[in-house]
């Protein structure tokens, strides 16, 4: 009786992780969410499936909810499957889930998936830190608990790059905040349905990237990282004019 708490990463079905998929092929039950891959299901050919999935303003399934289905679950088959989007333990909510599981007195184990925090800016080929420019990172979200009764962000973080999860709702008073401590010209970019075929790229800065028209799933990459991804697009377009030629 063990629950494999896994991530499916970013988006994109061939960035699983061989153990993920292992894992998937001898489930009795996979428990997934709206961000896990579609196609990564096809390995769990002989589970049952059980969609719990969230978006933002719209719960399929609400958490405590979701962390009695992964018990009674986990109390009835040998092998289940808690496919999350990205990495578990990057706001997935696989803590609170490890540890109700735990409280039940069910075996859990975990799976890491490539977090979209990484995922996806490297493989739009944008580094989140790189020589002379970025030697630091900071990963938050853009969206925390409404019923907190403090918040805990304060947006006055020293990274060279800041990454933004969940925040496009709250993109415009996030961007506020985050000029109270930085220059309004700091470079930004968003990456809307990261690794996946619709993936949409927009650059700006803090103080104009509102002004475009952009929809979720989708981070926001905050520093000068996002000019030296901008100067790569510039130095690639160069090479494929030269082959084209």
């Amino acid at each position: 009786m063990v629950v494999y708490l896994v991530g499916a990463g970013p988006g994109d079905p061939d960035l699983i992780t061989l153990k993920a998929v292992k894992a998937l092929k001898k489930a009795n039950v996979v428990i997934y969410d709206r961000l896990a891959n579609n196609e990564i299901l096809k390995y769990a050919e002989n589970a049952d499936l059980i969609y719990v999935g969230k978006k933002a303003g719209e719960h399929y399934k609400k958490q405590d909810e979701i962390n009695q289905i992964l018990i009674d679950q986990g109390k009835k088959h040998e092998n289940v499957v808690r496919l999350k989007g990205g990495d578990p333990f990057v706001f997935g909510r696989g803590g609170e889930e490890m540890l109700a599981l735990l409280e039940e007195g069910i075996c859990v184990e975990f799976i890491p998936g490539v977090t979209s925090a990484i995922g996806v800016p490297t493989s739009s080929g944008l580094p989140v830190t790189h020589r002379g420019v970025a030697t630091s990172l900071t990963i938050v979200t853009g969206h925390e608990d409404p019923t907190k009764p403090n918040k805990q962000v304060k947006w006055d973080f020293k990274a060279d790059t800041i990454i933004i999860l969940m925040g496009i709702g709250l993109l415009e008073e996030n961007t506020k905040e985050i000029m109270k401590y930085k220059d309004p010209k700091t470079p930004v970019c968003v990456i809307e349905n990261g690794t996946s075929p619709d993936q949409r790229i927009i650059t700006g800065t803090l103080e104009d990237i509102t002004q475009n028209r952009i929809n979720t799933p989708a981070l926001v990459i905050v520093g000068k990282v996002v000019d030296v991804f901008k100067e790569s697009l510039l130095k690639k377009a160069k090479l494929e004019k030269v082959e084209g030629k």
